[in-house]
């Protein structure tokens, strides 16, 4: 994992481990209590365990609404690296009340304690993740998200499952709060290592008033509408997998007919499902912000969470059985990996929404953004717990709630494919193509990363568009003929990657000129066009004349122009060598390694056919 290099590093290991202890102190002392006080309800509180674990939740979830605004005034107005010190000496504080309200019996300062604790939380989470685009460049957002994503839920259930295990272990309560204030201690001295975070509003003046800054937050998140859209997501996904997670244990007891080991073990397999996924996001991602993970991690979330319904044996009654029992199950199994996949795919879904909220945002805003963002996290998880108790106490099953809780996320999954539809076309053929061929690039920082240009490459063979997209990772408008255009099938995804159908004047003169206005429309508004200058495929393995449509499309709108090279894919399934494409099956060998090279920029006013056409063959020349 090439992100791994990151935890080597002072800009970015002393913010992790901070974090890192953040999150575990939190929900070991928040299940410590609840379980302590779940057990014990009698020697606290007149109070049902139900209504004090639901009280304890409320009260740790109630400060990200009250003062998430406020926290990220304070993270854009203050050096970051300074509040997130001070957050972590507010922990040790809280968590010295903690011990106080052990030692008291007092369950009051106990339940402020952990109200205290959702406090800190809520003014260190702007800083969280605003920090994160001033310590590292553009191509490590991604790596370092996902070592953040990965960490927090490791975090999250080492720190569930140590609180456990100190509530219910016997001990002395006075144990709980020294572990806390333990790991409060080391989080702090961690924070110390914090590179400097200048901030990017000195001048801003904080006002106090949670309701009209929770409203201007929103409004400067509605500002850009890729991060706002990415908030939802972010929001969507933390509903989703906290009504999974709430559900565990009951699911684990009533349906699968185990203990509190298989509610361990269902956790401990979610967690390493989100931690995979997400720094297997770097790998996949190329180190960039890669949008078509988002509805490929959707569509995972929502097939997976549809099996886990339907894998759910009859209801179990009677005593919990040995886990060794539960496991000898199939269905028991086949549950666990679906739990696994919802956690591999869930990773995948949620690294590149964080990623896009942080890089998008204008500097001066981004901690009040992401204080939105963890606004309406905390919102939606409160609406979601909301309707599952409701259908819950209705009497839907849980894996019928698994089900309905999966439509809907095949819902939002079609809607988010609906909006990046070029975006999500183009990871699949890079997860095709790098599934079939060693694909190697070559000189492609040549093309740019924002901006107009026209790419133009020899044509091999019937999977070209598919290589090229496979390996670039902006999106193409590639200009294709259009009787290929037509295929039934191929046209419903050639309409949604905006493929651009030409044909020869003497066939269809309109749909020439058409093509050609909508490449100069493309290249206007900032986008990148593919073409293969041949117009047709090789039938000997040779250059065919290059056509002046290229020529004409930069007098017309003056871009540079790209050119590559694709070497290896002659005499594959897909050429002509061996004669009509497609029809000899000894051709197909898998993993055969192919390349595509890109060249330096050709100037628009130095475009000439006969000149691109010796470019390329000096690429493939250097190259296959």
């Amino acid at each position: 994992m090439k992100q791994m290099h990151l935890l080597g590093t002072r800009r970015f290991a002393p913010f992790f481990w901070t974090q890192f202890l953040g999150a575990f102190n939190d929900n070991l002392y928040k299940n410590a209590l609840v379980v302590m006080l779940t057990f014990n309800t009698a020697q606290w509180t007149t109070l049902t365990p139900e209504t004090l674990a639901n009280l304890a939740a409320g009260l740790f979830i109630l400060p990200f609404f009250l003062f998430s605004a406020t926290a990220g005034q304070l993270a854009d107005k203050y050096d970051k690296a300074r509040l997130a010190k001070l957050a972590k000496l507010l922990e040790i504080v809280v968590m010295s009340l903690g011990a106080l309200g052990f030692y008291l019996h007092s369950l009051p300062v106990l339940l402020f304690a952990l109200f205290l604790m959702g406090l800190q939380s809520a003014l260190f989470g702007p800083v969280k993740y605003a920090i994160l685009p001033q310590h590292l460049s553009e191509q490590e957002l991604v790596g370092g998200n996902a070592l953040v994503e990965a960490g927090t839920f490791v975090s999250i259930l080492v720190g569930t499952l140590a609180g456990g295990l100190l509530a219910g272990s016997g001990l002395s309560t006075g144990w709980i709060a020294a572990v806390a204030i333990l790991v409060a201690v080391f989080g702090y001295l961690a924070s110390r290592g914090i590179p400097a975070a200048p901030p990017p509003s000195p001048g801003l003046r904080i006002h106090l008033n949670p309701m009209t800054q929770t409203w201007r937050s929103m409004v400067f998140a509605r500002e850009n509408r890729g991060v706002f859209l990415a908030i939802l997501g972010i929001s969507w996904f933390w509903l989703y997998g906290a009504l999974l997670l709430a559900q565990f244990p009951v699911y684990a007891k009533s349906v699968l007919g185990g203990d509190e080991t298989l509610v361990t073990l269902m956790l401990a397999i979610f967690t390493v499902g989100i931690g995979a996924g997400s720094l297997l996001c770097d790998k996949f991602s190329g180190r960039h912000v890669e949008i078509g993970l988002v509805p490929f991690g959707m569509i995972g979330l929502a097939l997976f969470g549809l099996d886990l319904a339907l894998a759910s044996p009859a209801a179990h009654s009677g005593a919990p059985l040995p886990i060794a029992a539960v496991l000898s199950s199939f269905a028991t199994w086949r549950v666990l990996f679906d739990l696994l996949a919802i956690g591999v795919f869930g990773g995948f879904y949620i690294v590149p929404l964080y990623v896009l909220m942080q890089s998008r945002s204008a500097p001066e805003h981004r901690a009040r953004i992401i204080a939105a963002n963890n606004i309406l996290n905390a919102l939606f998880m409160v609406v979601g717990a909301l309707a599952a108790g409701v259908l819950l106490g209705a009497g839907m099953s849980i894996p019928a709630l698994f089900g309905l809780a999966a439509g809907f996320n095949a819902l939002v999954a079609w809607y988010v494919c609906r909006q990046v539809p070029e975006q999500f076309v183009r990871f699949l053929a890079s997860l095709l193509i790098h599934a079939v061929y060693r694909l190697d690039k070559h000189g492609l920082d040549s093309i740019p990363d924002t901006g107009p240009a026209v790419l133009i490459c020899n044509h091999v063979s019937f999977v070209d568009p598919v290589v090229v997209m496979a390996a670039v990772r902006r999106p193409i408008r590639f200009i294709i003929d259009h009787r290929i255009y037509a295929l039934p099938g191929a046209n419903f995804v050639f309409r949604k990657v905006r493929t651009i159908p030409i044909a020869p004047a003497k066939e269809d003169a309109a749909m020439k000129e058409s093509a050609f206005a909508q490449a100069a429309e493309a290249l206007r508004n900032g986008e990148l066009i593919g073409l293969f200058p041949e117009g047709q495929i090789t039938r000997d393995g040779e250059f065919t004349p290059f056509r002046y449509g290229v020529q004409r499309i930069v007098a017309e709108t003056p871009v540079p122009v790209i050119p590559m090279a694709l070497c290896g894919l002659w005499g594959s399934f897909f050429s002509r060598r061996y004669g009509p494409a497609m029809r000899v099956p000894s051709c197909i060998r898998l993993f055969r390694r192919i390349a595509l090279v890109a060249g330096e920029a050709v100037p628009p006013e130095e475009v000439d056919p006969d000149d691109l056409k010796l470019r390329v063959g000096k690429l493939r020349g250097g190259v296959c």
